[in-house]
């Protein structure tokens, strides 16, 4: 099943969570020309925005990507208070949900390092370059090493074209 990014990012909009964009979307706002699988949020823990996100996501079957069938899993908000990361299936595609960002912080560290930007017609908080690249290199994994290059390079054109 192809991931539908466009209904992963309408529904949490349209529940009014309050999520930041980052990882690879953040990176293809930003002009990146790189294939996300997936689509990945910094979401805001307190506990209204806890309420919103298990009842925006509670229809599109949220599971625990890679667990095996039938184990006992209800993405509901005492899970979420209980938890921190998560990465789900969702008859949507996968879904990352990320409480904290490596090497920059929780939701209210990070959303001064956030532009708006448009995102499947949804006028959404991303994750700004410089700190996009900060995340990638605090992950360390070889994709997000791969991908640095190229958002230093969209950096370096923004600071040319100002």
């Amino acid at each position: 099943m192809a991931a539908d990014f466009a209904g992963v990012v309408g529904v949490l909009a349209d529940a009014g969570v309050e999520v930041i964009v980052i990882g690879g979307l953040a990176a293809q706002a930003h002009g990146s020309a790189r294939i996300t699988q997936d689509t990945d949020f910094l979401y805001r823990r307190t506990p209204d925005n806890i309420e919103r996100l298990a009842s925006a996501l509670a229809p599109h079957q949220p599971y625990l990507r890679g667990a095996p069938p039938g184990l006992p899993f209800h993405f509901d908000p005492p899970t979420i208070r209980r938890g921190l990361n998560f990465t789900l299936t969702t008859k949507l595609g996968d879904v990352d949900l990320l409480g904290e960002v490596t090497g920059i912080g929780t939701y209210e560290a990070v959303v001064s390092h956030t532009v708006r930007l448009p995102v499947f017609g949804r006028d959404l908080l991303v994750l700004d370059l410089p700190a996009l690249i900060r995340s990638k290199r605090a992950a360390g994994r070889p994709k997000d090493i791969e991908v640095m290059a190229e958002l230093e390079a969209l950096l370096a054109e923004r600071h040319r074209d100002d």
